[in-house]
């Protein structure tokens, strides 16, 4: 899918630079990035937060509303629901599972989950679930409702329920590994396997891999529980009913309806320090780490090439209530973390794309120094 004065990347700045505003000021109103932020909250989401490093200096922002009945702006530190930001967590341990010689990137869906999925399992592997080539439909798209909303905010799901709803749901007539169709299923699938090849739950096996390791302290896989724990901005969906907006806060819902493909509470703090680490070489090996980065191809991360030349992989996660977009360049020396509580019918892609523009390429968008 795819902020001057108080700077991103100045160089002769050495310490963090903290600006938190739910309106323009003084201190801000020449900031980009603060610009570029407020932007995505105009566009009608209830606030934004915001956690941008480039070349050593950290700058966080903060715009609009935690909830939508009190002035308060979101909290910088706070936890959201990441969505699809899972993916490249999931993808992370599967591929340190296949460095360790547990699972082949050309093994089968059938031979790791036999009966599963009907018809054709034995064609599908373990690389185009990564890939998105697999050509399986998503059964999550049946447990939302036309505006997006859950049809059962409250329900568990177990991984299998979620992968056996995808047999009654027509299927991609492609052959699997010819035709890019993003699905969360892939990810539910290979979340099965994981536990397959380890005998752990994807929950256990992404906290010890990953999120330990690395101190990822706001970060958690909330299994069945619904509740976001302080500090959070709450999140909200606006539909239209009957020639009217009607809003719905969907800050506590079952996460489980997207279990290993977007489940994961996260800060932004911890996304850019996981896709530091991740693109930094630390948690997969580099012959499986360029696969994982190699364009429309990739395992687990969207790779694209902004306007100014900068190379960036992350991903992309909408849930509802939250939209959370997080990339880091190529060197690791730039990266962008952004989460948004919505509450709008209106897209922020846009704006949101705008920001990223704002924060990878400051001499085209705005100087920050």
């Amino acid at each position: 899918m795819r902020p001057k004065g108080i700077g991103l990347a100045a160089a002769t700045i050495a310490l963090t630079v903290i600006t938190t505003t739910t309106t323009a000021n003084a201190a801000t109103r020449d900031d980009p990035l603060q610009t570029a932020l407020d932007n995505v909250v105009k566009t009608g989401q209830a606030g934004a937060i915001a956690e941008v490093r480039r070349d050593g200096t950290t700058w966080r922002g903060s715009s609009g509303r935690a909830r939508l009945d009190r002035p308060a702006p979101p909290p910088l530190n706070g936890r959201f629901r990441a969505g699809s930001v899972t993916k490249p967590f999931t993808a992370t341990v599967v591929l340190q599972l296949v460095a360790e010689g547990r699972i082949g990137l050309d093994d089968s869906v059938e031979h790791w989950l036999p009966g599963l999925i009907k018809g054709g399992a034995d064609d599908i592997t373990v690389r185009e679930l990564l890939n998105h080539t697999s050509g399986l439909p998503d059964p999550v798209d049946a447990l939302v409702d036309d505006d997006g909303l859950p049809r059962d905010r409250w329900r568990t799901w177990t991984l299998t329920e979620l992968a056996q709803l995808s047999n009654a749901l027509p299927r991609d007539p492609n052959p699997p590994g010819t035709h890019y169709n993003y699905s969360n299923n892939d990810y539910i699938l290979l979340g099965l396997i994981i536990e397959k090849a380890t005998g752990r739950s994807f929950r256990s096996e992404i906290t010890r891999r990953i999120i330990t390791p690395l101190g990822l302290h706001g970060t958690f896989l909330p299994g069945a529980s619904p509740w976001l724990p302080a500090p959070h901005a709450d999140g909200y969906v606006t539909v239209r009913r009957d020639g009217r907006d009607v809003t719905y806060d969907m800050t506590a819902l079952n996460p489980t309806m997207a279990a290993s493909a977007g489940e994961i509470v996260s800060t932004t703090a911890d996304l850019n320090r996981f896709f530091a680490a991740l693109l930094g070489g630390r948690l997969v090996r580099p012959d499986l780490l360029r696969q994982m980065t190699s364009g429309d191809k990739g395992f687990g991360i969207e790779s694209t090439t902004l306007s100014c030349g900068v190379e960036i992989h992350g991903h992309g996660g909408g849930i509802p209530g939250y939209l959370t977009i997080a990339f880091t360049s190529t060197d690791t020396h730039r990266q962008v973390a952004l989460s948004i509580n919505r509450n709008t019918t209106t897209d922020p892609s846009p704006a949101a794309m705008a920001f990223l523009n704002t924060a990878f390429c400051p001499d085209v968008h705005g100087h920050s120094g």
